[in-house]
């Protein structure tokens, strides 16, 4: 076998703390993430190829600064340098900087299919700390499920008895500053976070609606600041809350990618859709 498929799914954020930034100018998070599976990246490893990189898909001309991918690849080689490598092509699908892990989620695909073509030498790489000298998203899309982050991104705990939601995905197009991400921390201008910052993750959840309750309670703590930079995120989400159905809204990560809870996520869609035929619309199931 010389070819490996991964999808690299979006992932969500339903609930975001910022407990404080840290002393080495990280911040202390905790986050409670799922994956949209129908919503995703692809990614393909020819280990038959040489050690290489291509991009195509509906979001490849809008990548920009430094490939991803590659740096994944040098990374392995340098990890074990016996590791069976390849030429890997990335269609990409999901919006850039986005605030879904897009390309987060492009690198632990790598490594998952890495892994899978390497089977007998997959223990000669330590790759939760791979995945963390990545970036600080890279470690929950390597698991690539439900789960509760802590740390910088560098903790990942999974989790169970969190009930899949169907929901609405929404990206208003715009275009965003190469270090919207850096700039959303400015803006939020955190404290510095406590010695010990570490919260339990949250029981299981018997229904929707208490998971619900529970993201209502807690919310994005980025949400504020990710407005001040980028001011159409409140339009995106006044656009699904004023949608039937809506249970609710909110933005993902640093944005400006929105989510929605709906009963019936297909029609919800649509209706987006039609009214703002510009936006990124999908239909997924968040789990």
């Amino acid at each position: 076998m010389t070819i490996f498929e991964e999808l690299a799914p979006a992932k969500v954020n339903l609930t975001l703390d910022v407990v404080g930034r840290r002393t080495d100018g990280y911040h202390a998070l905790r986050s409670l993430v799922v994956f949209a599976q129908t919503a995703a990246d692809r990614v393909v490893l020819d280990v038959s190829r040489p050690v290489g990189s291509a991009v195509t898909g509906p979001f490849a001309a809008t990548l920009s600064g430094k490939n991803l991918i590659d740096v994944t690849l040098a990374k392995l080689a340098a990890a074990d340098p016996d590791l069976q490598l390849g030429h890997v092509t990335l269609t990409k699908n999901l919006p850039v900087a986005a605030g879904i892990g897009g390309g987060s989620a492009d690198a632990a695909a790598v490594l998952r299919a890495v892994r899978r073509a390497n089977h007998e030498r997959s223990q000669s790489v330590n790759w939760h700390a791979l995945a963390v000298s990545l970036g600080a998203d890279v470690p929950v899309c390597l698991a690539a499920h439900v789960a509760w982050m802590t740390g910088i991104g560098d903790v990942v705990t999974p989790l169970t008895g969190v009930p899949a939601l169907a929901a609405v995905l929404v990206n208003p197009l715009s275009p965003m500053p190469d270090d919207k991400t850096a700039q959303v921390f400015r803006a939020l201008a955190a404290s510095p976070a406590a010695a010990d910052a570490s919260v339990a993750p949250p029981p299981p959840f018997a229904t929707r609606n208490d998971l619900l309750a529970y993201m209502r309670a807690h919310g994005n703590g980025l949400e504020a600041a990710a407005c001040r930079v980028a001011p159409i995120i409140a339009d995106v989400k006044r656009a699904l809350i004023a949608t039937h159905g809506c249970h609710y809204a909110a933005v993902s990560g640093g944005g400006p990618t929105c989510f929605a809870i709906f009963d019936d996520p297909d029609t919800a869609a649509a209706i987006i859709q039609w009214r703002h035929p510009d936006w990124w619309v999908q239909a997924v199931t968040l789990r």
